[in-house]
Parts: structure tokens; C-alpha cells; sequence
């Protein structure tokens, strides 16, 4: 909360920046156009006026960039955007009180929400609604690695830690097959059992990282040390799109492409990068084709979540970019996976959006950390902890 406490400071000092502002603003312009013409201070103390005028401007001054401050230091959800136009347009009449009413509400806005969640965290902390049997592996998807500073999954991991969850990540490449990814996968899964003495876990896997461990579960053993899988957004029957793509860039393009990935993957950690390898398993033909041969277990509980976005701006760089592309093939999607490949396992859950917002493949890992209208992304992975814990796992 000290970060919100701070944020909340910085607002406060902003609003009384404004309203004092308002009033001396309309005091002056009053003195000034009163009968006699002209401000009645100077007429009386010339001296004395400069004086008060002088030491108005330097206390505003003063409380006005140390609320600002706090504020672009403190506001996650300022973001670069309001950032950089509240920069721009800071010295320019009538847009820069535009710009001022939008960070003060964006500040106040994210002080509420966080406020709410820290009260809500604190009455419910002694239930450790999320302490399940078995501790949970976060399972990363394609092009991204578990870094320490800078988590895969936003937000998500702090708050199931803070509701009673013992949390663990997947740790493998970022960009490999499917097959290569599973073995990794369950090798990893040992080595938690081995730490921990746990029996299996629980995992949640985003994107890729659900097709990586259904193939752990079924062809590299792990069905004996895994509770349940539920999979989040992932492509179970691949991404036609992906098919067209491979289908018509030059291979030239595609080996120049794959190069320069599995050069900079190798720097942050991979030891043998594969994007061709990647990109391939992500199709429908190699989905459709694994489908076949990697069958469920029934020693594991399947279940998936899938989500939808309704209109290119309504999911941030690069997943405005590619959503109608993925429309053209796969229909409706969250920008990157289509509707119908969603579905896995005895149970599955489409969050359909509220209004024009929708809810991405990134929103889905909180991956711009935003406070989304009617989503709220970390209570609905508590819930989702929640009901595995009362399922028994």
C-alpha cells in the first residue's frame, strides 16, 4: 500500500493545486475588472502585492510538482500514453487543465481499485481462500522466458501468494516445440516434487504453455505428478492464420527471422531456441495432427478458460495490430487465438466482454498490468485457485 498511499498524496496535493488555483485565479480576475479599474492591492502597496503574487506562484509551484511527481512516479495506470501527453501538452492553455483532469482522474480511479483489493486481501487473509493441496506451476506461453523482475504474469503470482497459494513457475525455453517444451516441463515438475516433497501440482498455463503440458502429461510421464491442468487461452486446435503465414513469407524471410530470434533468446537464457520449431506446433494442421496421438489422462482434471476481444482497440500493441487478421481465419478471438480452439478438458469457461473493452491474450496474464472495467484479471485467477482448492486439489 505505500505505493498507493503515495499515489493517493500526489492526487490530493494535485486537486487542491486546482481548486486553488480556481479561486485566486477568479479573486484576481475580480480585483482586476472592479470599479476603478485594476488591482486594488497594487494601488495600495505596489511593494506588497508583487511580494504575495511571487510567493502564491512558488507555494503552487511547489505543491503542484510534488503531487505531479508522486503521481507519474506512483499511477500504474497513467502508462506511457498519459505520461507523455500530460509532457507535451503541460504548457498549452485549456488542453493542459484537460490533461490535468485526466491524470488526477485516472490516479483516483487506480486508488480506489487498489484500496478495495487491499481491504478485501485483509478480511479474507486468515481463510487462505487459495492454500491448495497442491502447490501451483505458472506455465509461460510462446516468446517470453520467467524472468525474476519482471513476471510473466503481472500482478496474478503476488495475490495468489497473499490469498495462501504456493506458487511455482515452468522455467523453460521461451520458443522451442511442443515436444522439446513438454520434456522440459516435466522434468521441471520433478525437480518441484523433489524441493518440496509435494506429491503433484496444480498447473495453470497460458497460451502455448497449456499445448506444452498436455504433451508432458501424456507422452513424458507427467500424468503421474500432475492434479489438474487448466489451460488459459490456448490454441488446443491451433491458429489457422498461422498456417496462411508459414504458408506465404519467403523462407529466406523466415530463416532471417528465426536467426535473429534464436541468437537474442540464446543471450537471455535459452539454451538450444527453436522459433521455426515454435511457430509450427502453433498451426492447425501440427494441433489437429497432435490432437491424435497426445490424449488426455484421466488421472489429471482438465479445464480451460478462453476470452474475446470485440474490436481492434480494444487490446494493446502488437494484439490491435493482429486481431483482424486472426478474424479473417479463426473468427472471433482475443487477438491472437481463435474462439472455437479454446475448449479443453470436462470443463471450459469464455469470459465474454462488457461494453467495447474486451479482454486479450495479454489481458488474460495481466500483461500491461491495467485495471480493466468490469474484468477484474486477479480475482478471477483467486476464484479460479479457489475452486481447485474446494475440488480437492
Amino acid at each position: 500500500m505505500n505505493r498507493i498511499n503515495a499515489c493517493r498524496i500526489g492526487n490530493t496535493l494535485l486537486k487542491i493545486f486546482l481548486i486553488s488555483t480556481a479561486i485566486l485565479s477568479c479573486y484576481y480576475i475580480w480585483d482586476l475588472f472592479k470599479s476603478p479599474f485594476g488591482f486594488s492591492g497594487f494601488r495600495e502597496d505596489p511593494a506588497m502585492f508583487v511580494a504575495k503574487v511571487v510567493l502564491i506562484v512558488i507555494v503552487e509551484s511547489v505543491i503542484f510538482w510534488i503531487g505531479i511527481i508522486l503521481v507519474y512516479i506512483n499511477c500504474n495506470q497513467l502508462g506511457i500514453k498519459w505520461r507523455v501527453l500530460g509532457v507535451l501538452f503541460g504548457l498549452v492553455p485549456i488542453i493542459h487543465l484537460i490533461m490535468l483532469g485526466k491524470i488526477i482522474k485516472t490516479a483516483d480511479d487506480e486508488v480506489k481499485y487498489e484500496s478495495k483489493r487491499f481491504k478485501l486481501n485483509k478480511e479474507r487473509k486468515d481463510k487462505q481462500v487459495c492454500k491448495t493441496k497442491y502447490p501451483i506451476l505458472m506455465v509461460h506461453g510462446v516468446f517470453f522466458r520467467d524472468f525474476e523482475h519482471l513476471n510473466y504474469w503481472g500482478r496474478i503470482p503476488d495475490e495468489l501468494k497473499a490469498n495462501g497459494a504456493t506458487i511455482f513457475y515452468g522455467e523453460h525455453h521461451s520458443a522451442s516445440s511442443v515436444a522439446s517444451c513438454g520434456e522440459e516441463l516435466a522434468k521441471r515438475i520433478k525437480d518441484i516434487k523433489a524441493q518440496t516433497g509435494c506429491e503433484k501440482v496444480n498447473v495453470i498455463a497460458h497460451s502455448k504453455g497449456g499445448l506444452d503440458m498436455r504433451y508432458a502429461i501424456s507422452k513424458c510421464g507427467a500424468y503421474e505428478d500432475v492434479a489438474s491442468l487448466t489451460t488459459i487461452n490456448t490454441p488446443h486446435r491451433g491458429c489457422e492464420f498461422a498456417d496462411f503465414l508459414l504458408d506465404k513469407i519467403p523462407v529466406a524471410q523466415k530463416e532471417a527471422v528465426a536467426k535473429a530470434y534464436n541468437l537474442g533468446a540464446s543471450k537471455l537464457g535459452d539454451e538450444n531456441p527453436d522459433f521455426i520449431g515454435a511457430v509450427t506446433d502453433l498451426t492447425h494442421a501440427a494441433c489437429e495432427k497432435r490432437n491424435e496421438e497426445v490424449l488426455d489422462r484421466e488421472e489429471v482434471y482438465y479445464q480451460s478458460v478462453g476470452s474475446i476481444q470485440t474490436n481492434p482497440m480494444s487490446g494493446r500493441f502488437p494484439l490491435n495490430m493482429s486481431y483482424l487478421l486472426v478474424k479473417y481465419f479463426d473468427g472471433r478471438n482475443d487477438g491472437l487465438v481463435g474462439e472455437k480452439s479454446f475448449p479443453w478438458g470436462s470443463n471450459f469457461t469464455m469470459l465474454e466482454p462488457h461494453g467495447k473493452r474486451g479482454i486479450s491474450h495479454g489481458d488474460m496474464i495481466d500483461l500491461n498490468r491495467e485495471n480493466i472495467k468490469d474484468f477484474d484479471v486477479r480475482e478471477f485467477y483467486i476464484n479460479l485457485v479457489s475452486d481447485l482448492r474446494q475440488k480437492g486439489f
